[in-house]
């Protein structure tokens, strides 16, 4: 506990951040330390139950919804996603990645769920972002730390499909969009939205009160503000306590929509590592729990990522161990 504490105050002191909540579960035993305020005016002290926008930590949450129609058979692996996307029925293909938009190609194969799953689609960025074809991107998937100007998901999946493929579904690990097109798969499979299901097969399940795509009337007061970083290392404002994150937007990003605390982390982590099992209920299959955590990037795939994999491999939503199974 003391050094989790020094840790953390050590962060806070030097004003890399106004405060933090840490949290370190061995078994049954569990150690929290929250330090700092819930922002840089120091408002009020970050507490234990203190709510951040979860930012990328969102991607597990909708892999492991994906996988759980999977499991139903909603889903299938090998299916191609226009079944229930067909917006992305015949998108085209830059020639190659320096290629302008213009210069494109057909689909060599239809995109399926794997695809979404191992961020493969052929959308997403690349380590060079000055690409045109991810410059082209930017335009429709612009930044998910603020969501109030994106349009509803119908819309956005309508832009996405006029944007051309920056590879062939299958040859590349991109980072970001297919996360949020597996939130929109959820809810077309489904037939209901996106926090629908969270709430109802996962959160609910697991005990996940204060996980959502906003804090609550109930707990608005908990919701911590969040920040970037200037050139200087300065402290800059993205997000007020009362801002963004405290209505539901009209999109709901797979990739990085959901606030959450940290105990409620630590609910759907432990899940993971039971193999699917948690809070006395199962929602997923250890093999689904497989396929989540084991690496599906090919040496080539991992190295060219380098920007955002830094050499880690990639599951289903999130980073992986170097390791590959074969699933059957």
């Amino acid at each position: 506990m003391d050094t989790l504490h020094a840790t953390l105050r050590r962060y806070v002191d030097d004003g890399t951040v106004p405060g933090a909540v840490g949290l370190v579960a061995r078994g049954d035993d569990v150690e929290v330390v929250a330090v700092g305020s819930v922002d840089a005016d120091g408002t009020a002290p970050m507490a234990r139950d203190s709510l951040f926008r979860i930012a990328s930590l969102t991607k597990p949450v909708t892999a492991a919804a994906v996988m759980m129609l999977v499991e139903d058979g909603t889903l299938a692996l090998d299916a191609p996603v226009a079944r229930w996307l067909p917006e992305l029925a015949e998108p085209l293909v830059v020639r190659t990645p320096r290629s302008p938009v213009d210069d494109v190609v057909p689909l060599a194969r239809p995109i399926t769920v794997e695809d979404l799953l191992s961020s493969r689609t052929g959308w997403g960025f690349p380590d060079d972002f000055s690409l045109p074809a991810v410059q082209a991107l930017f335009s429709v998937q612009k930044d998910g730390r603020d969501l109030r100007d994106w349009p509803d998901p119908d819309t956005w999946l309508r832009l996405l499909a006029q944007v051309p493929l920056l590879h062939q579904p299958g040859d590349a690990w991109l980072y970001g969009t297919s996360s949020d097109l597996q939130g929109i798969l959820v809810a077309r499979a489904w037939g209901r939205t996106l926090p629908d299901f969270l709430a109802e097969r996962i959160f609910a399940p697991l005990g996940m009160a204060d996980t959502a795509f906003a804090a609550s009337t109930r707990q608005p007061h908990r919701l911590t503000a969040s920040y970037t970083r200037a050139p200087d290392g300065s402290l800059v404002p993205a997000d007020t306590r009362d801002g963004a994150w405290t209505q539901v937007p009209r999109f709901h990003s797979g990739g990085g929509g959901l606030a959450s605390t940290a105990d409620d982390w630590l609910a759907f982590a432990r899940m993971l590592l039971a193999g699917g099992e948690g809070n006395g209920r199962r929602l997923l299959g250890p093999k689904s729990v497989r396929r989540m955590t084991t690496d599906h990037l090919t040496p080539e795939q991992r190295r060219a990522a380098g920007l955002f994999l830094e050499g880690e491999g990639w599951g289903y939503g999130g980073p992986a161990l170097l390791r590959r199974e074969v699933i059957g």
